[in-house]
């Protein structure tokens, strides 16, 4: 009994600071990228459309900048079928609907660098959340469609 208590307990903690950095994602610090600016390049800070390396460490973020260190757990938290940051470096680009001409641009005027954070934002979401579930303690019991080794 004391055991389930103590399970219960740990993923009440960790369901509370899931929710807490999930809902709060602008607000969470930015992980601790190596920003590498181009000499010669103008400062510039918008986006057209952002890549990533072959091995995925690398964020080629524009003409200008290049974000380095992305630590392989980001791409352990996945929504869907690619990962949070895959998700905002394909959201985040300058698009034209073919239908209409109309030009979609999510860089902000009022926060040049907003992208930016958001993408050091969602890799320390993105390492938090794998952290805390790979820290959740066992059930005992066996997920579906695994067998003993």
């Amino acid at each position: 009994m004391v055991k389930d208590l103590d399970v219960f307990r740990a993923l009440a903690k960790a369901g509370q600071r899931l929710a807490e950095i999930h809902v709060h994602y602008e607000e969470q610090p930015e992980y601790p990228l190596l920003k590498t600016e181009k000499a010669g390049e103008k400062l510039d800070y918008s986006v057209t459309r952002m890549r990533l390396s072959k091995d995925k460490t690398t964020i080629i973020y524009n003409d200008f900048l290049t974000l380095s260190g992305v630590p392989k757990e980001t791409y352990d938290y996945r929504l869907g079928n690619r990962s949070a940051l895959e998700w905002v470096i394909d959201q985040y680009q300058v698009s034209i609907d073919k239908r209409s001409g109309i030009t979609n641009d999510p860089n902000r005027a009022d926060a040049p660098t907003y992208i930016l954070r958001l993408v050091g934002q969602v890799i320390t979401v993105s390492v938090e959340t794998v952290n805390i579930v790979r820290s959740l303690p066992s059930l005992g019991i066996e997920a579906t469609g695994t067998k003993n080794a």
